[in-house]
């Protein structure tokens, strides 16, 4: 049993890699449309993103931090509404970034909630990077 759970554990980060690196690619190829020179994701820049702070949309100083924890893998809790969130690292929850359609509505709702903006490619690449590190 061990290693049938073992299997599907590797199994599903796998996938999570290929969707990722699927969606990376679609983000790179819309940043080099502008700018040709793009050498690629930095997780160095996506933390920068992530503990950056900002008025929020609801008129807070927030950050990603402030409800995603520093410690992406312990579990963080909503500002705002108290529920609790699953810790962000793939590396501890292996349920993240697996599926496309959820990682860009939160890269999308994050983004309008700490920076009151849509997230650019770079961003969001960025971003995606360091989650990915940690």
């Amino acid at each position: 049993m061990k290693k049938l759970l073992l299997l599907i554990g590797i199994t599903t980060f796998a996938f999570s890699n290929e969707v990722i690196d699927k969606y990376l690619k679609e983000l790179e190829a819309q940043v080099k449309a502008q700018e040709p020179d793009f050498k690629g994701f930095s997780a160095k820049r996506g933390k920068e993103i992530f503990f950056s702070t900002h008025i929020g949309k609801r008129g807070k100083e927030i950050s990603c931090a402030s409800c995603h924890t520093k410690d992406l893998t312990k579990p963080g809790e909503n500002i705002f509404t108290g529920k609790k969130i699953e810790p962000l690292s793939p590396k501890v929850n292996p349920k993240r970034l697996t599926d496309l359609k959820k990682v860009k509505k939160w890269l999308r709702r994050n983004f309008k909630d700490v920076y009151k903006r849509d997230g650019t490619p770079k961003e969001k690449g960025d971003v995606l990077m360091f989650i990915l590190e940690n």
